[in-house]
């Protein structure tokens, strides 16, 4: 073991030197495989982000914790089965906002975030850009087909044609 060690020192072979501190050394943080390890990981992250000394030690550390838990989110994401709207109201009641925050997050009308949220408007591009970032949460989450309640309004005739292609007489 020593001779390798020093051949990575006089090679200056970076995977050699990883090598050794995984033999060398136990490892502290692993490949999350439970719920129990992520909830503990993700606590942990949490205190080391807001605790007050940021040395390179605890800055690798949340580096690395932020990578394992990324990671196990992107492999255990159960996102795919909510409806946006329903993964919205979540993370509302999570974030402990009302209409009114998300209002003004997204810098509309209360009376279209009512919309939203009652299924009667669609999310914009711009909407989903901003959601996005504030959960820290991929664009698909909120990008995916869902149904609007629309009311049915008997005033309009053919409602069904008002959607459709029309074809433009040419001159």
């Amino acid at each position: 073991m020593p001779n390798m060690i020093n051949y990575a020192r006089k090679k200056n072979n970076i995977l050699l030197t990883f090598i050794k501190l995984l033999v060398m050394e136990a490892l502290k943080y692993k490949v999350i495989i439970s719920d129990k390890q992520y909830d503990n990981y993700c606590k942990t992250l949490e205190g080391l982000v807001f605790s007050s000394p940021k040395t390179k030690a605890n800055k690798d550390e949340i580096a690395l914790l932020t990578l394992l838990i990324e990671k196990y989110d992107e492999e255990h994401s159960t996102f795919e089965l909510v409806a946006p709207i329903a993964l919205l109201k979540s993370l509302m009641k999570d974030h402990k906002m009302k209409a009114v925050d998300l209002a003004k997050l997204l810098n509309v009308s209360e009376g279209l975030v009512s919309d939203m949220l009652n299924y009667k408007k669609g999310l914009s591009k711009e909407t989903i850009r901003i959601l996005s970032e504030r959960f820290k949460l991929n664009q698909e989450a909120f990008n995916r087909p869902y149904e609007l309640k629309v009311p049915v309004t008997p005033k309009i005739r053919n409602a069904r044609l008002m959607n459709t292609r029309k074809d433009l007489a040419t001159a």
